[in-house]
């Protein structure tokens, strides 16, 4: 089971590397002529290539030998031109799917001569040194770009700790919060507790001298009613002798 994943891989492997790697070749190109140069790119691959006259024989090039090179997009936008060099180099982005076409053209001479190109184009997985060749602008826009992701990675970072810190902040103040709002239904509790025993007492004492102060004045009440004067013994007896 192993080995038939291990045979899968390789090959899922093998055509990956052989659809993005793309082409390098030599080829020969006649004065006054053009040859165009497909590549099928998937949107948003990196493609990169370079170019070269170059002598087979080691002979110095003549300065006359130069070329017109234009890379254009399916649509035809044109993503390099090259106008009357002997070499040059590339890189994009691919914008869309499709043919992307590399024309050389070669200028007119008397008589007709051949000049030797060395080209060498590179897609997707083969295009990871891309910054090898690519334009000083393009580096610069996408360590921009990326200067800003980082700076938005950094600032989201620290707001997320912020958050994390006002949540410790708010659970303490809610701790402490409901402690005090314990700590003051506690005592209300007592102060109110306080309050009733010292009006019970209150009544307590009230009413024992109430009580009391109704005793005393029913005992004087009787013993005036109840006793018997002088007078009154003296009346009631016979004065004079049976």
């Amino acid at each position: 089971m192993w080995g038939v994943n291990q045979g899968l891989c390789v090959i899922m492997l093998g055509l990956m590397l052989g659809t993005d790697i793309g082409e390098s070749m030599r080829f020969e190109l006649e004065s006054g002529k053009t040859k165009c140069i497909a590549e099928d790119i998937n949107a948003k691959a990196m493609s990169v290539g370079k170019y070269a006259i170059v002598s087979p024989d080691g002979v110095p090039l003549s300065d006359s030998h130069k070329l017109v090179v234009r890379v254009s997009s399916p649509k035809g936008n044109s993503y390099h031109l090259g106008d009357e060099v002997d070499s040059g180099t590339f890189a994009f982005t691919a914008a869309e799917t499709g043919d992307y076409t590399a024309c050389f053209w070669a200028n007119r001479h008397k008589p007709p001569v051949k000049m030797t190109i060395d080209f060498d184009w590179k897609t997707g997985v083969a295009a990871k040194d891309w910054t090898n060749v690519a334009k000083k602008g393009q580096v610069e826009s996408m360590e921009f770009e990326l200067k800003k992701l980082y700076d938005s990675v950094i600032a989201i970072h620290e707001e997320m700790f912020y958050l994390r810190e006002r949540e410790e902040q708010m659970q303490q103040l809610n701790k402490e919060t409901n402690s005090k709002m314990a700590t003051l239904g506690l005592f209300s509790l007592l102060l109110c507790l306080c309050v009733v025993g010292l009006q019970v007492l209150g009544l307590k004492k009230l009413g024992l001298g109430w009580w009391c102060g109704d005793d005393r004045d029913e005992l004087v009440d009787g013993g005036t009613n109840g006793g018997y004067s002088g007078d009154d013994r003296g009346s009631d007896a016979d004065p004079s002798p049976p």
